[in-house]
């Protein structure tokens, strides 16, 4: 925009400064034009008598100045004060008409520029000069001075600045077109490379891509290789923080299982102390790990997990973990659907709601997912079992609160979905359940 703009400015310019190089032509040439006509009049101009002069029609015949109100005259008048009353000789072209030049400046070769009305209101350019002519009185030879005055209309002149205007205004009108097409085209085609390079960034973030891929110019060329480096590096500083808190996983659990056993073979305040603490340590490096699991996951690029596959494996394995139970688990997923995540973060969300239900459910379980507008997707599961009154759900998704002893588990699994929803900028809810029991709702991103 800024390189039209300019351009226009520019043209614009050019083109005053072209009308202002071609009416200063015009009137030269027409000055010139008046120059000649007089410099012919002079030369054909005779006095007969005193005070009078007559021309040699053989020495000037010119037409225009024949034609009456033509826009040519001429006027010849004696340069004496006292003589200011006599009628001066005039062209046929001005008829009875009598030019009064005004605003005169001086020229070269004793000559006068300036400006006169002439008949039918037209605007006059006229050159005078004084010259003086030879005569005999008395026997004597002397000199009367005379004022030559030739005029031409202006109109001609400015009708052939205003013809060279409009040829002018639509030539660079057109020009100023073509050269805006020019550099949108020039623009357009010079950024596509880096549209290509945009273009590949989204892939990548949607999980169709893990590098820019594609051959660029010398100047995108170390552009797309620093991104791919920069993408590798923080693929690799993810899975080194990865393995780190595996690692810690590791080291914490296997202290606390020992704690665990030893408290569980004692009796006594102490024992049962040691065994609750151990429990709440549990229970906080879980919901902590798997934050930090979660939270290393959104800083690689290119994440992307079908949805069906990772229901479908749960569903399995959940079943063969609940053999007291006759669960159906439906699956429900529309084909295609994919995770903008990890596919950890999707198996440790959907794990822990699918386990829930199991632990809750009767008999019938059903997973559904399907997209959402703004690149969203929701996970929605029912079970058939109890369910939970309103305030009850609240205090489910609190941190470190269980509201029934007797099934297994640290009672973390709905706060650790909320978080890991929330850190994907996704939202989770519980409501009733069409199967009577509890639904769990959560929206996560989708890729594309």
């Amino acid at each position: 925009m800024g390189a039209a703009i300019w351009s226009v400015l520019c043209l614009v310019a050019g083109g005053f400064v072209l009308s202002g190089i071609f009416r200063g032509a015009v009137q030269e040439s027409m000055d010139d034009r008046l120059s000649f006509d007089l410099d012919g009049l002079v030369a054909a101009a005779e006095e007969d008598a005193p005070e009078h002069v007559t021309l040699n029609e053989g020495r000037f015949a010119d037409p225009r100045f024949e034609r009456v109100f033509s826009g040519w005259y001429w006027q010849i008048e004696p340069d004496r004060p006292q003589t200011r009353d006599i009628q001066p000789e005039t062209s046929r072209s001005l008829w009875d008409q009598v030019l009064a030049p005004t605003e005169l400046t001086p020229g070269a070769n004793n000559s006068l520029w300036g400006y006169a009305n002439g008949p039918d209101n037209q605007r006059l350019r006229v050159l005078v000069r004084r010259i003086a002519l030879p005569r005999t009185a008395e026997g004597r030879e002397d000199t009367e001075t005379y004022r030559f005055t030739v005029a031409g209309d202006v109109t001609e002149t400015e009708a052939d600045v205003a013809r060279f205007n409009r040829t002018l205004f639509w030539s660079f009108a057109a020009f100023s077109l073509g050269l805006i097409a020019a550099i949108a085209i020039q623009v357009r085609v010079g950024l596509m490379p880096l549209r290509r390079v945009s273009e590949a960034l989204v892939r990548i973030r949607e999980g169709r891509a893990r590098r820019l891929e594609g051959q660029f110019p010398a100047e995108i060329a170390p552009l797309a290789g620093e991104l791919n480096s920069l993408i590798a590096h923080s693929a690799e500083v993810v899975g080194r923080a990865r393995a780190h808190v595996a690692n810690l996983a590791h080291f914490l659990k296997t202290p606390l299982t020992v704690l665990a056993n030893e408290a569980a073979g004692s009796s006594g305040p102490l024992a049962e102390s040691v065994s609750r603490q151990v429990t709440s340590m549990r229970r906080q490096v879980d919901h902590y790990l798997a934050r930090a699991r979660a939270a290393g996951a959104l800083d690689v690029l290119g994440s992307r997990t079908e949805v069906e596959p990772v229901l479908n494996d749960l569903a399995r394995v959940l079943k063969r973990m609940h053999p007291d139970k006759e669960l159906l688990i439906d699956i429900e997923v529309t084909p295609g659907l994919a995770f903008r995540g990890e596919r950890e973060d999707l198996e440790e969300m959907s794990g822990n709601l699918v386990d829930n239900a199991c632990k809750w459910a009767r008999e019938r379980i059903t997973v559904k997912a399907g997209p959402l507008d703004r690149g969203r997707f929701y996970l929605r599961v029912e079970d058939d079992g109890h369910g939970l009154a309103p305030g009850e759900r609240a205090r489910a998704m609190e941190r470190g609160e269980r509201l029934d002893e007797s099934v297994p588990g640290t009672g973390l699994g709905l706060a650790i979905v909320r978080d890991i929803a929330k850190l994907y900028g996704g939202d989770f809810a519980l409501g009733e359940s069409k199967l009577g029991g509890l639904e769990a709702k959560l929206i996560l991103p989708r890729a594309a």
